[in-house]
């Protein structure tokens, strides 16, 4: 069993990676992500909210909006490295589970255990899986399951740019 240790001032957490969870071995520190900053975020009233997320940032993190199709900045950004919450910088994805699906967003086929949350979305007609970061409740997309991919879990993660900050290593 592969263990990652995030070291931060004020809070010390374990990712541990289970070999048939299909998440690839996190050799990595997450960076900027302290206890104060973690509670601070979970309780932010929209005035606080709109004070440190830009207007597009909050209509989608806090407004469960989208971007664009093919608009984001890291729909084909490929560096090596952590994708953590733009709302409270929360560690979220590896870069070593993100590929090109081709639908206009960034893909992941698995998140960080622990760090990302599934509900049930059944707004425009529909019922899709909104993904959100588990510490902040913020929004990031939809999941979608059974499209084909050539991935370990036959998920895509379907994530706005505008919900991610990129750390390389």
């Amino acid at each position: 069993m592969f263990r990652a240790l995030l070291k931060t001032p004020y809070l010390r957490t374990v990712i541990t990676y289970r070999p048939n969870s299909h998440v690839p071995q996190i050799s990595f520190l997450a960076r900027h992500l302290t206890h104060s900053t973690q509670i601070k975020m979970a309780n932010n009233s929209d005035a606080e909210w709109r004070a440190v997320l830009t207007p597009e940032q909050f209509r989608i993190l806090r407004g469960k909006g989208t971007e664009m199709a093919g608009t984001g900045e890291y729909n084909k950004h490929f560096g090596k490295g952590v994708y953590n919450c733009a709302g409270c910088n929360a560690p979220l994805y590896v870069s070593d589970t993100k590929f090109d699906s081709g639908c206009g967003w960034p893909a992941f086929f698995d998140a960080i255990p622990g760090a990302v949350g599934r509900n049930v979305d059944s707004s425009h007609g529909m019922e899709r899986i909104e993904i959100v970061c588990n510490n902040c409740g913020g929004h990031l997309g939809h999941v979608f399951k059974g499209e084909g991919f050539d991935t370990p879990t036959d998920e895509r993660h379907c994530v706005n740019s505008v919900s991610l900050k990129f750390h390389d290593k």
